[in-house]
């Protein structure tokens, strides 16, 4: 087995019911506990009708779809130990990768909030992805900001 995801790897998801959209449905499946899919499908759909209200849209998947456009991040560091240092190297990341990047930190940040939802805290989070603020957006400009400071090592990447 390889150690990366072929193409032949990976699973093609179905699109959700409501807006017939993969990248909803990956949300539903990061935001889903226990196996309980119903549970996080209506907290996502709420979430996302909320988010659409907050920033006075009338179509909550492009809202959502630019959210997590703003969450993709372009690199990350992994440590490579060379001659007895370790070293935080940067890599370029695509496709699939950034997209579970965004996902994950979203949730973690819905996760991470006190006091209300989950839904409402989604939404928040999604609002905050979409002006380019909150805590998710945070931690890709702070992956981004890891990488830059580590750029004097990316020729080590290649050895």
């Amino acid at each position: 087995m390889p150690r990366r995801k072929t193409k032949s790897l990976q699973r093609t998801l179905n699109p959700d019911r409501k807006y017939n959209s993969v990248l909803v449905q990956r949300l539903i499946n990061k935001s889903m506990l226990d196996g309980k899919k119903q549970i996080a499908e209506r907290a996502v759909y709420d979430a996302l009708q909320m988010a659409a209200k907050k920033v006075d849209s009338d179509n909550p998947l492009e809202i959502y779809e630019k959210a997590i456009r703003n969450l993709y991040p372009q690199f990350e560091v992994k440590s490579r130990r060379v001659g007895g240092a370790n070293y935080q190297i940067p890599f370029p990341i695509h496709g699939s990768r950034q997209q579970h990047y965004a996902f994950m930190w979203l949730v973690q940040a819905a996760r991470s909030k006190n006091g209300m939802p989950y839904a409402q805290r989604l939404a928040t989070e999604i609002t905050d992805a979409y002006n380019e603020t909150g805590v998710a957006y945070k931690k890709r400009e702070d992956t981004h900001r890891m990488a830059e400071a580590n750029r004097a090592f990316a020729h080590f990447a290649r050895s």
